[in-house]
């Protein structure tokens, strides 16, 4: 197994080949599998019960018995949801989905409180509780709405404890191209979207659609039917 850092300025040259289930990891040890069903087949595909819950555990016993976080997250321009986390993942768990912005409300005992407050807020505030990853494609070369951010904030619900912003180490000067390919030059990565340039185009490349993918390294030849910007053509 091999691990690539996706540092701004790596070059990437793979090309995608079969596709099929991309197995399971046991610990540190990958066990592969090659049925068809992709990105997992019905043997290695698993639910996390906890993204469900709303307070009613769904497991056969509760176990989410550590400090968790209850936040408000913003996403540009102007999308903003609340979540949970175990208190100590606060920050790796705002970096891991794209969040622009964020706010720490509430600190409770166990994730079961937490789900509950979480569902309350969503309710009573009118947020959401998750963000689906085309609407942050869609957003990724614009600005937070600070003004509605702050607006948010103020709200006499939400008792702040802490604020965080995130950069994410690039500037896009136009909406990047929505594509599944791993050819090009990378520009930097937002949560779980990687942005790459090729040919005078940026592409935003969702990392979970290729997850299963048997990997080429080469020229990129895959890359050259993509959509292209009007600035690659200047």
């Amino acid at each position: 197994m091999t691990t690539i850092a996706l540092e701004p300025g790596t070059t990437l040259e793979y090309t995608l080949g079969d596709r099929h289930c991309a197995g399971v990891f046991d610990g540190d040890r990958h066990q592969p599998c090659d049925r068809e069903a992709a990105p997992h087949c019905p043997y290695h595909t698993s639910t996390w019960v906890c993204a469900r819950c709303t307070g009613t555990c769904l497991k056969d016993e509760m176990d989410c018995f550590e400090t968790h976080a209850v936040y408000l997250a913003g996403f540009a321009p102007d999308t903003f949801k609340v979540g949970v986390t175990r208190e100590w993942r606060l920050e790796t768990r705002l970096r891991e989905q794209g969040a622009d912005v964020a706010a720490h409300i509430h600190t409770v005992a166990d994730g079961r409180i937490a789900r509950e407050l979480e569902a309350t807020i969503a309710d009573e505030q009118g947020l959401v509780d998750r963000v689906r990853t085309p609407a942050k494609v869609s957003s990724i070369a614009k600005g937070i709405d600070v003004a509605a951010w702050n607006a948010l904030l103020e709200r006499d619900a939400f008792d702040v404890i802490d604020r965080f912003t995130f950069e994410y180490g690039f500037d896009l000067e136009r909406q990047p191209i929505a594509e599944t390919h791993l050819s090009g030059t990378v520009i930097g990565t937002k949560g779980r979207l990687l942005v790459l340039e090729r040919q005078g185009t940026a592409y935003a490349v969702d990392l979970r659609d290729l997850v299963g993918y048997e990997l080429d390294q080469g020229t990129g030849d895959d890359a050259s039917d993509l959509q292209s910007s009007l600035a690659s053509f200047g």
